[in-house]
């Protein structure tokens, strides 16, 4: 059935980062979006969809802001139920907290559970694609991915490799991280909407063989994507220093071992030296940026301003557990807080684009979701910018609209996610 969806609406003709706000974002007040076959089909004004499609199924979501899904770029499924667990720096929160949850994830029943949280979680937020970190466990993956897939989401995930430096129970080898990931990658990569991504977990966990072999699997899989961390905590880089003293940095072990470049994804990356930054660059890895968990963990402060000046791409991400909220909204609104103390006043527009659009081209989808645009995913969010009192009472002072969406972005939560729609279908029928 053709749908056309009535309400504000938001969209990006180029990045906010790159060109100023007003040329990159359309935003139609008194908007439409139609829906037809899972795809969007057009966006404009209201009165012209409706007088040009009458026959279409109208939702007015009056005054509320439609835009595209948010997209989160780095998480881990698997931390769901460790989220805001107390103070510790990352080695120690890993060792506490991260590595025995993860150990039950050899039990598909609980892995499944855990899966159909962490999903209901992200759509209860509006988050419509997550690339995932599961375990070392294929019981993980298959959880993943079945529960993914039941909902129609467009979501992309990998069995973690780890063969030192866990606990017993946690570690695979190379050749079964290998093997595992190959018959998964298999089973899984390009089935309706799902992908896998090759997922190493940092170079602290992978000896020299199973990095070897995974750049292995990524050179005779290179549609899928690779994803892993980089550069998080100042205690983790002379760690890797320490493991890898024949490398003149963090990001060169992962050079090495043929593990950047497009479709990389490298979760954090504060640390990064000037190599390191134009190696990224020039090499076409992707950046996500996790500031909630950068901030929880007490890691430090991404520099997203260098990144898009450099115009690497950088998505915008939740990290849970280590990051402590699945709203993409709170992520948002410390994403800003992170750029103040940088000194970098990030706009609304910049916050929405890593957001959506941002995300989306970090991890290679930026032709299929991300954006409102005709051609496009149906992968929508619809949010309420009076959601609350406190939020509703700011919005009736503002002048314009970003000082009418700015207070969702730093106030927001789950109860401003008025609907989702995944797929052309709301989640809500």
């Amino acid at each position: 059935m053709t749908t056309l969806l009535l309400g504000q609406t938001l969209s990006f003709s180029a990045n906010p980062w790159q060109v100023p706000v007003d040329d990159a974002v359309q935003h139609v007040r008194r908007g439409a979006v139609l829906i037809d076959g899972g795809l969007i089909r057009a966006v404009g004004p209201a009165d012209d969809l409706k007088t040009k499609y009458p026959e279409a199924k109208i939702t007015d979501y009056g005054d509320h802001l439609i835009i595209a899904g948010f997209i989160d770029s780095h998480a881990h499924f698997s931390q769901t139920a460790i989220i805001a667990s107390w103070g510790k720096r990352l080695i120690d929160w890993l060792n506490t907290y991260t590595f025995p949850e993860e150990t039950r994830f050899h039990d598909a029943k609980y892995a499944a559970q855990v899966a159909e949280t962490y999903l209901d979680l992200n759509l209860s937020n509006g988050i419509t694609t997550a690339c995932a970190y599961c375990t070392i466990h294929p019981e993980s993956v298959d959880a993943y991915f079945t529960a993914a897939q039941k909902r129609g989401l467009r979501m992309m995930g990998g069995k973690v490799m780890m063969d030192r430096n866990a606990p017993d129970g946690l570690r695979d080898t190379a050749q079964s991280g290998y093997d595992d990931s190959k018959a998964l990658l298999r089973k899984w990569h390009g089935k309706d909407r799902l992908s896998y991504v090759i997922t190493p977990r940092f170079a602290p966990t992978s000896t020299e063989t199973q990095l070897e072999a995974t750049g292995a699997l990524w050179a005779q899989f290179p549609d899928c994507l690779m994803q892993t961390h980089l550069s998080e905590q100042s205690e983790e880089i002379a760690w890797v220093r320490d493991l890898f003293p024949d490398q003149q940095d963090y990001l060169a072990v992962y050079e090495h071992f043929g593990l950047t470049g497009p479709g990389a994804v490298l979760g954090h990356s504060i640390y990064l030296s000037d190599r390191e930054w134009s190696a990224i660059r020039d090499g076409g890895s992707s950046l996500a940026h996790c500031p909630t968990s950068n901030a929880f963990i007490g890691s430090g402060l991404f520099n997203a301003t260098k990144a898009h000046e450099m115009k690497i791409p950088t998505g915008l991400a939740t990290d849970v557990g280590g990051g402590s909220s699945f709203s993409m909204l709170r992520t948002m609104a410390s994403a800003y807080e992170i750029g103040q103390l940088r000194g970098d006043a990030l706009h609304p527009a910049q916050l929405l684009w890593m957001a959506t659009q941002g995300s989306a081209d970090a991890l290679h989808v930026g032709n299929k979701i991300g954006n409102l645009v005709a051609g496009r995913e149906a992968d929508i969010v619809v949010i309420d910018m009076a959601s609350t009192p406190v939020i509703e009472q700011r919005v009736k002072r503002a002048e314009d609209f970003w000082e009418q969406i700015f207070p969702t972005i730093m106030l927001g939560d789950d109860r401003a996610i008025s609907a989702v729609w995944v797929n052309g279908s709301n989640r809500a029928d």
